[in-house]
């Protein structure tokens, strides 16, 4: 066993003592040690009952054999970081969580594993964690919130964020508003709809690193307790049978969760966390890679904010493994991939049933025939910027109007709230990337407050920074290279026609080759906003958004 390390032999004498002071006998120090790593906190409403699910894991190894070991890992809530300096910090706790994690299983030498994560960033940052420390691991989140019900409709984060802008706009008073803030998020759980936490919950299945319904089943559901169980149990299978993340996490793994993703029409961000994943794995993943993947595999699900369906109603509809039933039945999956199972995916969901055509489409009669993300290039994004396409209005997918610029989130919601915005203006808004940001903030309350404006079916946003996976409408993101680093985005002038194609996967300025070579002279790199700290390593380390703002120690000169 790996923690032999630290419990065998006289010179392990020092570290049994310290074992002692924990209280753990020789029975449990003969056992594999299991480190589960938590992500519980109470700030973060997807992680507030962590507590419980950690607790059932720890059952689940102990009764398959394994002494439970609990460690943390930090979460950050997006939903109350957003639209102010905290979001700045976002991003850039993936990493942290990867490191962290790392740093903790490699010095104490556990035997495997348990990722106990819920929220945006502790998904993607543990299963990068998973694939550097490669000891048998498996993935059991904390499960999606229900949705909320104002005025006998659901609810979800992103109506609360637009109840915002209709209120600005006059189109609902201040006692309709205070409505949608008690009742929209009305129990734990990581926010009802197909947004950044949902998303990776689900990739996770379809990675092969969680149990079936890992994505799905809500928080509140006494059947998350039982998953949790079983994670714990079947993490000691894998332990003996010796799978781990290098046997799980593959190359045709990654692309069955870029297909899943496509299917599913999952937020902006897994074209952020799928590359960094796959980085760790040693897979070189552009971000103009999925486009290919996106023309061959039909956008099934419209869940919330792309529709009026929410994750219950998924985990109702038979769940991740049900979409990719339906994807199987055209070949489009690798169902070879071994799982943390033990079985293969083809195996995992051969006898998986959709029971709701109107939550997954069958594939004969899809939404779109092509996937929910698209990556748009142009002489505007050279390397690439993603729109949600599957939250996209019919007349939005072709648009041409005037650059409005900002070069920061603040400036344009003061415009978009105050009326400046008018149909058919492209919003841009720059300086808000990976290193300009620095940590690419979300823009959730810009594409709210435009479509609580009303202006959701005729004003575009175009940004270097990101988008909450709550966020819909012709919204375009990880526009690459990024202003900070003289990306063409850094050169858009006010009133510049910005011309929008995304059926033919286009992102252009009606600009010169020679104008903006000349503009391209004249410009100035900007001071750093942010010169002390983490923040400020994070900028010197970090690459761009079609890269996945991954971190690369800069190079000696």
């Amino acid at each position: 066993m790996k923690s032999d390390t630290v419990t065998k032999g006289k010179q392990q004498a020092p570290h049994r003592s310290l074992f002692n002071a924990l209280g753990l006998t020789k029975e449990e120090l003969e056992r594999p040690l299991v480190g589960i790593v938590s992500s519980y906190n109470e700030i973060v409403p997807g992680h507030m009952n962590l507590d419980k699910i950690v607790d059932a894991v720890k059952q689940g190894v102990a009764m398959a054999g394994g002494t439970p070991i609990v460690f943390p890992a930090i979460a950050v809530c997006d939903g109350i970081a957003m639209g102010h300096i905290g979001m700045k910090y976002s991003l850039v706790t993936r990493d942290l969580i990867a490191d962290s994690t790392e740093a903790m299983a490699v010095a104490h030498q556990f035997d495997a594993l348990v990722m106990v994560p819920n929220c945006d960033k502790n998904v993607p940052g543990l299963l990068m964690a998973a694939a550097r420390i490669n000891v048998p691991t498996i993935f059991v989140s904390g499960g999606p919130m229900m949705a909320g019900r104002v005025q006998g409709k659901k609810t979800s984060l992103s109506s609360m964020f637009e109840a915002v802008g209709a209120n600005a706009a006059g189109t609902l008073s201040d006692e309709g508003l205070q409505e949608f803030e008690n009742k929209t998020c009305p129990t734990c759980g990581s926010c009802s709809g197909m947004y950044t936490a949902n998303s990776m919950n689900c990739l996770t299945e379809a990675l092969g690193m969680g149990l079936g319904g890992n994505g799905t089943i809500p928080a509140v559901y006494s059947e998350r307790i039982r998953l949790a169980k079983h994670a714990g149990m079947k993490v000691m299978e894998l332990w003996e049978k010796n799978i781990r993340p290098s046997d799980i996490m593959t190359e045709d793994a990654v692309l069955n969760a870029l297909t899943v993703d496509m299917a599913l029409g999952c937020s902006t961000n897994s074209m952020l966390h799928l590359p960094a994943i796959a980085h760790e794995i040693g897979m070189d993943f552009e971000i103009d890679f999925a486009n290919g993947i996106s023309e061959k595999t039909p956008n099934l699900c419209h869940l919330a904010p792309a529709g009026p369906t929410y994750m219950e109603d998924l985990n109702e509809a038979g769940g991740v493994y049900a979409v990719m039933h339906e994807l199987d039945k055209k070949g489009l999956l690798h169902t070879g991939c071994m799982t943390v199972t033990g079985k293969t995916v083809g195996e995992n969901i051969k006898n998986a049933v959709n029971r709701d055509p109107d939550v997954i489409r069958p594939i004969e009669d899809p939404y779109s025939k092509t996937g929910g993300l698209a990556v748009l290039k142009g002489n505007l994004a050279p390397d690439g910027g993603v729109v949600k396409r599957s939250a996209v209005v019919e007349e939005m997918l072709v648009h041409e109007g005037p650059a409005r610029v900002f070069d920061c989130e603040e400036d344009a919601i003061d415009a978009i709230k105050g009326g400046r915005i008018v149909a058919g203006d492209v919003v841009v808004i720059r300086y808000e990337g990976p290193k300009g940001g620095p940590g690419m903030r979300e823009m959730l309350n810009p594409t709210s407050a435009i479509a609580g404006m009303g202006l959701g079916s005729s004003v575009a946003l175009i940004t270097d920074g990101r988008f909450s996976g709550a966020s819909r409408g012709a919204s375009i993101g990880h526009v690459s290279p990024e202003a900070a680093v003289g990306g063409p985005i850094a050169l858009v002038q006010e009133g510049d026609k910005i011309k929008i194609n995304i059926p033919e996967l286009k992102l252009e300025i009606d600009v010169s080759d020679e104008e903006m070579a000349a503009r391209k002279e004249k410009w100035q790199p900007r001071e750093p906003k942010i010169t002390t700290g983490y923040l400020a390593r994070y900028a010197s380390m970090v690459t761009s958004g079609n890269r996945g703002a991954i971190l690369e120690t800069p190079k000696a000169k």
